[in-house]
């Protein structure tokens, strides 16, 4: 089964609700046991594109590969108030396995020129996502957006607490 996601549907999840963006964000290819995302290259105003994210309701690890492109994997686990505790990036490149740790929320967002391809490994049921956080936040703690040519961390004023951010 293919999903398409707009740019209207990732609003809620943008530092920046009303900027112009990329029509079709990005395309989930599902089956049985496997996903794969195909993220469009681009920005939402000044933001990165990106999916939705989501933190799973189970204690199962994700295992994401990056078959395509250039990007990161944003992960955040957040405290029993909502306010982000830890929040981790991992750069993607063609080759590269990332593990989503059991309670981090997770997004991919796409920082190259062009497509990003990632395969999750992980069962996708409706069941076991959640996106309340996300939503009543609007996104994670950090949004990746474009300055002066350059990537860079912008703090979602929606959060109280902004950790450290730790690479992998």
């Amino acid at each position: 089964m293919i999903f398409i996601k707009t740019h209207k549907e990732l609003e809620t999840y943008l530092m920046d609700s009303k900027a112009v963006g990329i029509k079709e964000s990005y395309f989930i290819i599902e089956s049985e046991n496997q996903c794969i995302y195909v993220i469009n290259p681009g920005l939402n105003g000044i933001e990165f594109n990106k999916t939705e994210g989501y933190f799973r309701e189970d204690d199962s690890v994700g295992i994401y590969q990056c078959l395509y492109g250039q990007g990161i994997l944003i992960m955040q686990r957040n405290d029993e108030f909502g306010e982000a505790k830890e929040f981790k990036v991992v750069t993607l490149l063609s080759g590269r396995q990332a593990v989503i740790p059991a309670g981090f929320g997770h997004s991919l967002i796409n920082i190259g020129k062009g497509l990003l391809v990632v395969l999750d490994n992980s069962t996708h049921k409706p069941k076991t996502e959640y996106k309340e956080p996300l939503e009543q936040k609007r996104g994670f703690v950090y949004y990746i957006v474009e300055k002066k040519g350059e990537i860079a961390f912008e703090e979602n004023p929606n959060y109280s607490v902004h950790p450290q951010i730790s690479s992998e």
